[in-house]
C-alpha cells in the first residue's frame, strides 16, 4: 500500500513537458528539500544524493511512450550506512510525454 500517490494526467505541448522535466532536473541538481510546481499543486520532496532511476521506452498501436522513473527510501526507511546500492540516476516521478498524450507523475512516500 502506498503511503502517498500524486498523479495527474493532462495533454501538454512540448514546451510545457520541457518546462515540468526542466522543473525537474533543477530539483535533482539541487537536491535536500526540493519543491515542484505540478500546476495546481506544489510537490515539496526531499531529494537525497543516491537513487535508483529507470527509463522505459514502449512503442506499441502507432504510440511511442516514455516513462522515466527515479526511487529512494523515506527517510524512515533509509539504508543503513554500508548497506548502500549503486544508483544508476537521480530524483522523484514519473514523466510521460507523446503527441496528444497525458503526463503523469507519480510520488511515493512512506511516513
Amino acid at each position: 500500500m502506498k503511503d502517498l500517490k500524486l498523479e495527474q494526467k493532462r495533454s501538454l505541448s512540448r514546451l510545457e513537458a520541457a518546462d515540468q522535466l526542466e522543473a525537474l532536473a533543477t530539483a535533482l541538481r539541487e537536491g535536500g528539500d526540493a519543491e515542484l510546481e505540478l500546476d495546481p499543486w506544489k510537490l515539496s520532496l526531499r531529494i537525497p544524493d543516491d537513487l535508483r532511476g529507470e527509463i522505459e521506452v514502449e512503442v506499441s498501436d502507432g504510440e511511442i511512450e516514455l516513462e522515466i522513473e527515479f526511487k529512494w527510501p523515506t527517510a524512515s526507511g533509509a539504508e543503513k550506512p554500508g548497506s548502500r546500492q549503486k544508483s544508476t540516476a537521480a530524483g522523484p516521478g514519473r514523466a510521460r510525454t507523446g503527441a496528444g498524450r497525458t503526463s503523469k507523475r507519480t510520488a511515493a512516500t512512506k511516513s
